[in-house]
């Protein structure tokens, strides 16, 4: 096939958006809804991308749409020149206004507790005017959202990223233990063995997580199956609440109760379940001013943290944000 010709002035920022919308949606209908355009603009719009491309992006069907590897491909890229436009606008206003920037900070369950909030708490003393947006979902949701340029940071659990142009650095390391209520039956009950554990409810992470197959790995490895009586959420909000009001069992990093006395950990290893926590950027985009003011803050929050220090070989960041000179590693694809 001939090479599409993408700048012969047929291809719009309005085409980007609807892939990128379309391929995380499903539906025409919920990407118009998502764009604010009517069902045939974006119906319309998209015949547009395809007949630019000379392929077909999605195939139909009667629940949607689903992509082909064209539409894989082309989102991907799509996404990529979305990002650079959001941190074009966000540079400009930057440099507009000194350090009343903006950063936004995705979290997920490690980290959350007492990591970032530190981090701000530091950032707003020295910048008051910097706006610190954080979102919270799965590490899989904020990987995409990251490759898209929706955020800046993910803070949480280092696991495998998913694409290559992921740039992580380690800050410290963290167990992970069994948590109980304070007042929990299984509490100052000596000897008690993992097999003890599986006739009380538990809160399992949700299936998409890296800690998920870690703990399913550690039932397999007693020979035991999943407790069928069980919650499954990666937030720390409803873990919390679930712990103080039943008998729930979780597993959880050990510092998001460390501090909580109506909480207990249970004397029982879990062997090598634990996890790196850090920062994941784009090794692709340049970080904003205020992005790095951020990295540097939770950097400096995880030294100051009992237990938790800067990894070795740790350096400043470069000041392009990409790593360069500083403890941060590139990734491919897994």
């Amino acid at each position: 096939m001939e090479m599409p010709r993408l700048f012969d002035g047929r291809l719009k920022v309005r085409h980007l958006l609807l892939v990128d919308a379309l391929s995380r949606q499903g539906t025409v209908v919920s990407a118009a809804a998502e764009l604010h355009v009517t069902q045939p603009a974006a119906t319309r719009s998209l015949h547009e991308v395809e007949d630019i491309l000379g392929v077909e992006l999605y195939e139909r069907g009667p629940r949607g749409v689903t992509p082909t590897v064209f539409g894989e491909a082309f989102t991907q890229h799509a996404r990529a020149v979305l990002a650079q436009l959001i941190q074009a606008g966000r540079h400009v206003v930057e440099l507009a206004e000194a350090d009343r920037g903006t950063v936004v900070v995705g979290s997920h369950l490690a980290g959350s507790n007492i990591l970032l909030p530190r981090a701000i708490a530091a950032l707003k003393r020295d910048h008051p005017y910097l706006t610190v947006i954080v979102r919270e979902a799965s590490p899989e949701e904020l990987l995409l959202e990251l490759e898209a340029g929706r955020i800046d940071l993910v803070v949480g659990r280092l696991t495998a990223p998913s694409g290559e142009g992921l740039m992580r650095r380690p800050l410290y390391e963290e167990s992970i233990e069994l948590t109980v209520r304070a007042g929990h039956p299984l509490v100052g009950t000596p000897g008690i063995r993992f097999a003890d554990l599986v006739t009380y409810p538990w809160i399992l992470p949700g299936p998409q997580t890296a800690l998920r197959g870690e703990v399913e790995a550690l039932f397999a490895r007693h020979g035991l199956g999943l407790p069928e009586n069980r919650v499954e959420t990666t937030s720390f909000l409803t873990v919390r609440q679930l712990l103080l009001d039943t008998d729930v069992v979780a597993a959880l990093p050990a510092l998001l109760v460390r501090d909580d006395s109506r909480l207990a950990q249970l004397p029982v290893p879990l062997e090598a379940v634990g996890h790196s926590v850090g920062v994941t950027a784009s090794a692709t985009r340049t970080l904003s001013p205020s992005a790095r003011a951020m990295t540097r803050s939770l950097e400096e929050a995880a030294a100051g943290m009992s237990g938790a220090g800067r990894p070795p070989g740790a350096q400043e960041p470069g000041p392009d944000g990409t790593g360069h000179g500083g403890p941060g590693e590139r990734h491919s694809p897994r």
